[in-house]
């Protein structure tokens, strides 16, 4: 038998095991009454202490717990959707050492939940956390698992309320991570994006009936204490009445301060403990001050009341909150939708071409070469090519674009499309793991990870602020208790009041959230945390050409031959070695091969920037520019450059043998090239163009489109070292790459932009995906980011002046507490309103 304090120390158990005492299998999960009287803890089935005040709601009934530990993990088995655990036990779940603190409820998210994937150097995960309330949070969670053995990196998203965690799993695991995020006072589950809602639901919900009880106790409260503001000290008023309308303002005030403020003592708790001081800390303060001081006045019968100023600026407080909890919920939007638009499940072909009947199999087990039937209205499971007929498809929610698009039979289907026309058959090209739907959602949630400079200053900033706060209270306190003690208590009030700490911790998440939405709504996401924030001060505008400035479909225009060589016989070689590049030209290349190959290449090896070899038939050939042909074929006696239209593209083929043909290609400008590049040297930026097409052929792109610094024939590595160079004289560079074979000079680039496509996404190297691939995309991230950091500077020089006007005015006695709270509620609700304007598109 434990003693009580037993209880306290070991109170952390795991799950089931040996069994905790004599008949330990008869208390097991549902055999265990709701109506009998509860014997023994419900978790490990100890004995109950006799001021046992620890329970656990687990199936709609209230279950005992005998210590704070086991009814820590039965809420976190509860939180986490496990409660059928106590349904099918046969046994209680086994008192615990101190180092084996998680359950196995809690462990079966440690390598089974798919939720968790791997990194490049351990796992990761995306957590959705409940309670959030400021930066101060933020900061208490990120510190916690910071200080966890094997956390790598936590990152938390104030405007999602989504936590990114990446830890090595050999020191630590996804079961410790959510329990010691639980045990700062906060909830957190692997994100999904039904769950995650109901959440957000459920918090709008709990906050709106709090307002509501907070703005009736606010309107009874003041027909009280109006008879008395009316009087005055003319003596109108008697005694006995206005003792009475204190005492009715009391009464009324209590569901206020009990119920409606209770997230503010929540948050100031959990700051308290971890030693963090929060801006729940002055506000629960001034509240409770506020009401300490008037309880007193009432019992005494004399002195000051301020009920009206208490349940004023918590209403006042909770309408600020309101508004910033909806604008999570808008901002959290994009995720939601792109989470709800992967399907489930996928109407699998397994006999086709003979049998063409299907059945409903999960999306997760489609494998690459399945046949799914894709009904109208249906979302694709995967990345798929059409087989049978041609149809349309919306694909707005992966490319911003609203207009269906008509694929045809042999084109491909990214998965997330919608079937806007009739039913077709597909073969899939890519598991639904790894669909572009996938990807997307994997780039969104890595788009919440780390944050901008100017955030990270604004949250050091804030969390200063309360501290220098508090300690200004307690001066401005002292002052007046020495200068005049009748009005120190009301001074102090309204400087715990008036300061808005939040409106600091707010200005810049909000803002950026409203932004990423309103970017990912019109076919872009940044990824990077520093990506809108840069652009703004890049000074260099750096282009790739092909499949950039240009469609990036090629068509092959000429085909000239060397020797006695075979139109046919060169394109179909050509094709071969082209096979497997995704290159704008290899694909155009592979596409002028009409029918199937009648060879294939095999020991195929890209030179970037210069081309193919490989063998097709027991041949080496080579496929590129002149000079990388020229290394296997020899001189060219008849001239390797062929003048071909302005415009055009070269590209040999040669063999050991000689130079056997040259393809000219030419590639279109986008319509909107143009605009763009005018748009950019009308903001004073320098437009560069870099392509590893010929100096020729980047001259004439360059002059079609006026941008004064091109150069041609440049490698990935001449690429990165002109950029580097660029970046050595001081220049911001922001860059603008198809994704392909940019990969370094992306990284490298201050900022940068990938054009989007499935395996872009995939390999995402830049800190913007342009998925519409719209290249105006980069001018109207260049005109958000303009205005984004605009509202960011407004939000934060208007909390600054705020507090910097309002503090003072507090403590010289100009503001009585509850023109206080007004005061700050306005000011959270100014940061959030000028933020959500934002989103309009």
């Amino acid at each position: 038998m434990h003693d009580d304090a037993a209880h306290s120390d070991a109170g952390v158990h795991a799950g089931a095991g040996a069994n905790a005492g004599a008949g330990a299998g008869a208390h097991g999960g549902a055999s265990a009454s709701a109506s009998s009287a509860p014997t023994g803890c419900f978790h490990c089935g100890l004995p109950l202490p006799r001021d046992g005040r620890w329970s656990v709601r687990i199936d709609e009934v209230e279950r005992p717990m005998c210590c704070p530990g086991c009814a820590s993990v039965a809420q976190a088995i509860v939180d986490i959707g496990q409660s059928a655990y106590y349904r099918d036990r046969t046994e209680f779940g086994a008192t615990a050492n101190a180092d084996q603190l998680v359950p196995p409820e809690l462990q079966l998210y440690t390598n089974a939940d798919p939720r968790f994937a791997d990194c490049d150097d351990g796992r990761a995960a995306a957590l959705s956390v409940e309670g959030i309330r400021c930066a101060a949070c933020v900061w208490l969670i990120e510190r916690r698992l910071q200080q966890q053995p094997g956390v790598l990196e936590a990152n938390l998203n104030v405007a999602t309320e989504t936590l990114h965690v990446r830890w090595d799993p050999a020191l630590c695991e996804p079961a410790r991570i959510l329990q010691a995020v639980r045990e700062v006072g906060y909830t957190a589950y692997p994100y999904e994006a039904g769950r995650h809602g109901e959440q957000l639901q459920r918090a709008v919900k709990t906050l709106g009936r709090q307002l509501f009880v907070a703005g009736l106790s606010m309107m009874q409260v003041m027909m009280y204490v109006a008879p008395a503001y009316l009087a005055g000290d003319d003596g109108t008023l008697e005694p006995a009445m206005a003792a009475l309308m204190r005492w009715a303002s009391l009464l009324l005030t209590l569901p206020a301060v009990c119920y409606s403020a209770l997230p503010f003592y929540r948050g100031a708790l959990s700051s308290l403990r971890a030693r963090v001081p929060g801006m729940d800390v002055p506000v629960t303060l001034g509240i409770v001050a506020a009401f300490g001081a008037s309880l007193i006045a009432t019992w005494r019968g004399t002195g000051e009341v301020y009920f009206d100023s208490v349940t004023m600026f918590i209403f006042l407080l909770l309408c600020s909150r309101y508004l910033e909890l909806q604008a999570r919920r808008k901002a959290a939007g994009a995720l939601q939708r792109l989470h709800h638009a992967l399907p489930a499940s996928a109407t699998r072909v397994a006999g086709y071409p003979e049998q063409r009947d299907g059945a409903v199999v999960p999306a997760a087990t489609l494998a690459v070469g399945d046949v799914i039937l894709v009904k109208p209205g249906e979302a694709v499971a995967a990345d798929c090519v059409l087989l049978d007929a041609d149809t349309a498809f919306d694909v707005s929610l992966l490319t911003g674009e609203s207009a269906p698009q008509l694929k045809r039979m042999g084109e491909a289907v990214p998965g997330g499309a919608i079937n806007a026309s009739r039913a077709v058959l597909a073969r899939v090209t890519r598991t639904a793991r790894d669909s572009t739907l996938s990807d997307l959602i994997r780039l969104v949630e890595r788009a919440g990870q780390g944050k901008p400079r100017i955030a990270l200053w604004a949250d050091k900033a804030a969390a200063h602020f309360v501290t220098a706060l508090l300690i200004f209270a307690l001066l401005s306190f002292g002052f007046w208790y020495w200068y005049d003690p009748a009005r120190a208590w009301p001074v102090a009030i309204a400087v715990l009041v008036v300061s808005c700490p939040c409106a600091l911790s707010l200005a810049t998440p909000t803002a950026l959230a409203a932004a990423g939405d309103r970017l990912l709504r019109r076919g872009v996401l940044a990824v990077g945390p520093q990506t809108l924030e840069t652009l703004h001060r890049a000074t260099h505008i750096v282009f790739d050409k092909t499949g950039t400035l240009t469609v990036g479909k090629p068509v092959l225009q000429q085909v000239l031959l060397y020797g006695d060589a075979r139109r046919a016989d060169c394109v179909q070689i050509a094709a071969a070695l082209e096979a497997s590049s995704a290159h704008p030209l290899a694909r155009a290349l592979a596409a002028a091969a009409d029918g199937p190959l009648p060879c294939s290449a095999t020991q195929v090896e890209e030179t970037p920037g210069q081309g193919l070899s490989g063998m097709v038939d027991g041949q080496h050939y080579r496929l590129g520019n002149a000079a990388f042909v020229a290394g296997l074929a020899g001189p060219n006696d008849d001239g390797p450059l062929v003048a071909g239209a302005p415009g055009t593209t070269a590209v040999f083929l040669g063999s050991a043998q000689g130079w056997l043909a040259c393809f000219l290609l030419q590639d279109a400008l986008r319509e909107d090239a143009r605009a763009t590049v005018d748009y950019f040297r009308a903001a004073g930026k320098t437009v560069v163009l870099l392509s590893g097409d010929t100096p020729g052929l980047t001259r004439h792109v360059a002059e079609a489109l006026g941008i004064a610094h091109a150069q041609g024939g440049c490698l990935p590595a001449d690429k990165l070292a002109y950029v580097q160079k660029l970046q050595a004289d001081g220049a911001v560079v922001a860059m603008v790459g198809d994704g392909i074979n940019d990969a370094a000079v992306l990284r490298a680039a201050n900022v940068s932009f990938a054009m989007g496509s499935g395996a872009a996404l995939a390999q995402a190297q830049a800190d913007a995906v342009l998925l519409s691939g719209s290249l105006d995309a980069v001018a109207g991230t260049a005109r958000t980011a303009r205005a984004t950091m605009a509202v960011i500077r407004q939000n934060l020089a208007w909390a600054t002046l705020y507090n910097l006007v309002a503090i003072p005015a507090a403590a010289l006695g100009w503001l009585n507490p509850w023109l206080s709270g007004a005061g700050m509620a306005i000011s959270s609700a100014v940061v959030v309103l000028n933020a959500v304007r934002l989103r309009r598109a």
